[in-house]
């Protein structure tokens, strides 16, 4: 490996993979999750969805690309919807009910890989008593980065549809939010 490792668990992952990570990116963020629900951060001093930070990052010519597994839940579509993502065009959610690796990829440079998903209680802020107790590591490492973008792009372009051998549960492959 020629890049850094860091072992990050529990309220960690929110500062580090979230906030310092996905809101402070400049070119692009690719996220892989099984689960994909309304997250919310601090915004303005209160707190509100992802969603909306989704929008303005777009707004700000960073492409946002995130591969699911699950149904979003009913409060995330409702925020996607309502803060415009829906219609961004550097914005593009795609469900493979196969994805249940967890990363993301900042920039293509950063790099976290771990148990959270996209959730409150994975990634998110919520209380010590309502967190799931998860760890992954950050790194910059250029192997790590290159192999989970190619898996990521591999799916995301459908390459592993043919292969993948769930076509009966699969009957939109890659279904996009609208």
């Amino acid at each position: 490996m020629d890049g850094n490792l860091r072992y990050i668990e529990n309220e960690e992952l929110f500062d580090t993979v979230v906030l310092d990570g996905i809101l402070k990116a400049r070119r692009s963020v690719l996220i892989a999750t099984a689960n994909l629900k309304d997250l919310h951060v601090p915004s303005r001093g209160k707190y509100r969805s992802i969603a909306y930070e989704y929008a303005v990052l777009c707004e700000g010519g960073v492409e946002v690309n995130i591969l699911h597994g699950g149904v979003p839940s009913e409060p995330f579509l409702h925020s996607f919807k309502d803060s415009g993502l829906s219609n961004e065009k550097l914005f593009t959610a795609r469900r493979c009910p196969r994805v249940h690796f967890k990363a993301v990829i900042m920039d293509a440079n950063t790099l976290y890989l771990g148990s959270a998903n996209m959730t409150g209680a994975g990634l998110g802020a919520k209380s010590e008593t309502r967190r799931n107790f998860e760890t992954g590591v950050l790194t910059t490492d250029t192997e790590m980065i290159e192999r989970v973008t190619s898996l990521f792009q591999e799916i995301w372009e459908g390459r592993k549809c043919n292969s993948c051998g769930r076509h009966n549960v699969c009957y939109c492959p890659l279904e996009e939010m609208q």
